[in-house]
């Protein structure tokens, strides 16, 4: 039982960076605006937390500034795909190679460093519960914010107002236009809103999960997140099924080698996996089945 235990635990902690990621990718997509960029923006967000927290010895102030990051970064491609409405697969990649390069330069004198200690905040009460408590309810705060949130924006997208304007930019923004609704608004907030996420996952990466800093620290786990939040369908309540799924199988890996079964095979499933989904979700009918954004990778120019 104590390994089942630790095991579960252990899946929260590993999809707690890939849960953050998929909300906030799930909402820059909800707008119409492709999140290809994800690597780049959760890379820059583990460098920049690392380097506040570190200097500053202050875990809460470097995920601000993580989410400020992510939030900037998110912010200029907005510039290019909203404004100047730059073509946003290759506006994404190249957001993905500069923030991979801006990372290296941020941490360059930090690497191998510790970070700060960030303790688990057990839950009074619930924290006592047999197994359950062990399991949900003895973690650090970001865990217990990302299911949180994902339960908020589960309800802001699909019971709110706000909810209804942004689903109606990301599908039919001449029509959300006519409405009344500030199309480049709703897609520059949704950005910055996406990308802080995005960038507090990054700081979760390297001011908790594996508190350290090392270049290249993702390991793809943004691209990840591009294919959960297709694999979810645009649903945040989807993204901690799918968030938790995929962290499963990273952290099952290390309990299959004692039955031979060599752990890089099982390291490269989620990759694998992100390549079938995006290859599938990249044609239109299917696109069209599963729910995505009509609008979605599509500049928008308002007629006069």
């Amino acid at each position: 039982m104590e390994t089942w235990i630790a095991v579960a635990r252990s899946v929260l902690r590993a999809g707690t960076p890939l849960l953050l990621g998929t909300l906030g990718g799930v909402y820059i997509e909800r707008s119409g605006v492709m999140n290809l960029g994800a690597e780049g923006l959760m890379i820059v967000g583990a460098a920049t937390g690392f380097v506040v927290a570190y200097t500053t010895g202050n875990p809460l102030l470097g995920m601000v500034a993580s989410a400020i990051a992510g939030m900037i970064l998110a912010l200029i491609y907005g510039v290019l795909v909203v404004s100047l409405r730059a073509n946003q697969v290759v506006s994404g990649l190249a957001l993905t190679m500069f923030g991979l390069g801006l990372s290296s330069l941020i941490g360059r004198n930090f690497v191998g460093v510790p970070a700060p200690h960030v303790p688990p905040y057990p839950i009074p009460v619930l924290a006592n519960i047999p197994v359950i408590g062990e399991i949900l309810f003895q973690h650090d705060p970001l865990v217990y914010f990302s299911l949180f949130s994902a339960i908020v924006l589960w309800f802001i997208l699909y019971k709110t107002k706000i909810g209804i304007a942004i689903r109606a930019v990301g599908d039919n923004p001449a029509a959300a236009d006519a409405m009344g609704i500030n199309v480049y608004l709703v897609r520059y907030l949704c950005l910055a809103f996406g990308g802080a996420f995005i960038g507090l996952a990054g700081a979760y990466l390297s001011l908790i999960y594996t508190p350290a800093w090392t270049e290249g620290m993702t390991v793809g786990k943004g691209w990840i997140v591009v294919a959960l939040t297709v694999f979810s369908m645009w649903d945040p309540l989807k993204a901690v099924f799918g968030s938790y799924l995929f962290s499963g199988v990273e952290v099952i890996e290390y309990l299959l080698q004692p039955y031979g079964i060599p752990p890089t095979l099982l390291a490269t499933l989620p990759y694998i996996a992100t390549i079938v989904i995006l290859c599938i979700a990249s044609r239109e009918t299917v696109r069209k089945k599963i729910g995505a954004p009509a609008a979605l990778g599509k500049p928008y120019t308002r007629e006069i």
